[in-house]
């Protein structure tokens, strides 16, 4: 028949003042990960709606111009809390560079969209040395279907 070990009455204690001293940075630890968690789903969401308002502009000149069709398409991928900012415009390409004025002859010009978006990201917590709201941005640009 086999015994158990037994524990002695110190070492009861011991093992409660180690977990006392180690749970603080175990908490810490904890909160930390949920920081970046957060802060990298709300880039990713970004990123994503900056994707999708550009595909939804770029189908043609006329979406491209639809400014509110394209703020529509970046908030419903996004679908957030705190509401994005969307910014697009549109660039055109003469003979290899950027045209000095707008786009005068789409038919003899390369025409792309580019969209910005942008979201504040909150921290649950407010920590010594960092500020208390980041801007998070994404540019994607596509190529205009013509």
């Amino acid at each position: 028949m086999k015994h158990s070990p037994r524990v002695r009455s110190d070492e009861k204690g011991q093992a409660l003042l180690e977990m006392a001293l180690i749970l603080p940075f175990l908490v810490l630890l904890l909160l930390g990960i949920i920081e970046i968690g957060r802060y990298a789903e709300l880039s990713i969401a970004v990123a994503n709606a900056a994707r999708s308002a550009v595909q939804y502009g770029a189908q043609s000149l006329a979406d491209a111009a639809d400014t509110t069709g394209i703020q529509n398409a970046a908030t419903f991928d996004a679908s957030m809390s705190p509401p994005l900012t969307v910014s697009p415009s549109i660039v055109c390409y003469c003979s290899g560079s950027i045209c000095a004025g707008p786009c005068a002859a789409p038919s003899t010009e390369i025409v792309y969209l580019q969209v910005t978006t942008t979201g504040t990201f909150t921290p649950l917590f407010t920590y010594p040395g960092l500020p208390s709201l980041t801007t998070i941005s994404s540019t994607a640009q596509m190529r205009v279907a013509q």
